[in-house]
């Protein structure tokens, strides 16, 4: 069954020792990994992109943004995303691995960060002209010590893209609250929950399991998505779903039926229902609006 591509950092042109990190410009990123990236497809690594110069379009899970000097984008693993550029772009591009990053700092996790606190976080950013400049400063250097071969580069490599998670963190607080879904205990748990259903959404549909996964009950589950985001743990479940639904609809050539069976749905009618409730949309109506 044809899917949607997941990128994995082995395969774009990474720098010499190098396997968990990577960066470039934008203009040789897109020459060189020409054949891996004209298709909308996933990263299973995290991904920083700030534009500096030039236009276009961002299309992020069926979310649509301008692409102008100082739009920079956060992405987590498994983020499906495309983009239509100008002649004229430019910019830089930084990819990792989670354990790039956790292994090096023993109280620091990505999910620190407020645009990796949850998926339902916006992954954009728009920098004003002074923010930019202090941006593409910090990744240059970033680059500059990826191309070096001097001691400590790896140090210097984390700790530059520290200083920028730290940075772009700050801005991104002031930009976004109070819509963000911010740290705290519920955070913590609906964060660990969002985990549980990337890893077993296709084959674990029931509330309950997830509930006790987590060793809490399912009323307490729900309580803790209700305050987070207003919805059932169950809607949270169907949200995952349908999102995928939605991502092999558009980009693969499979059929319906071939599709709502690969994400554990035998019966076709029962599924299509379902994504209509969710959506507002048969699956036919969700194509004909791309």
């Amino acid at each position: 069954m044809e899917m949607i591509s997941v990128l994995d950092i082995s395969q774009l042109q990474l720098g010499k020792g190098q396997k968990d990190f990577y960066v470039n410009k934008i203009p040789p990123h897109i020459l060189e990994n020409h054949s891996n990236i004209t298709r909308p497809h996933k990263h299973n690594s995290y991904l920083t992109i700030l534009f500096t110069k030039g236009s276009g379009r961002h299309e992020i899970d069926f979310n649509s943004y301008e692409i102008k000097p100082g739009s920079l984008f956060l992405l987590p693993p498994g983020k499906t995303h495309h983009w239509e550029l100008s002649e004229d772009i430019d910019g830089y591009i930084f990819s990792h691995t989670a354990n790039f990053y956790d292994l090096h700092y023993s109280h620091n996790r990505m999910h620190q960060f407020p645009f990796f606190y949850s998926i339902q976080n916006t992954p954009y950013i728009a920098l004003d002209k002074k923010q930019k400049e202090e941006a593409e400063f910090l990744f240059q250097k970033l680059l500059e010590e990826y191309q070096s071969s001097k001691p400590f580069q790896q140090q210097l490599i984390l700790s530059y893209m520290d200083i920028i998670y730290i940075e772009l963190s700050r801005l991104y607080l002031t930009e976004n609250a109070p819509k963000i879904i911010t740290s705290g205990t519920y955070s913590e748990k609906f964060q660990q929950f969002e985990d549980l259903i990337e890893k077993n959404y296709i084959t674990e549909k029931s509330p309950s399991q997830y509930a006790d996964w987590m060793n809490i009950s399912p009323k307490h589950l729900n309580r803790i998505t209700k305050n987070i985001i207003g919805k059932t743990a169950s809607e949270v479940i169907t949200d995952r779903v349908i999102l995928e639904a939605k991502r092999r609809f558009l980009h693969t050539k499979n059929n319906f039926s071939a599709i709502a069976e690969s994400l554990g749905y035998d019966d076709y009618a029962y599924f299509s229902k379902l994504f209509k409730k969710s959506s507002g949309l048969t699956p036919t109506g969700f194509l004909k609006l791309y």
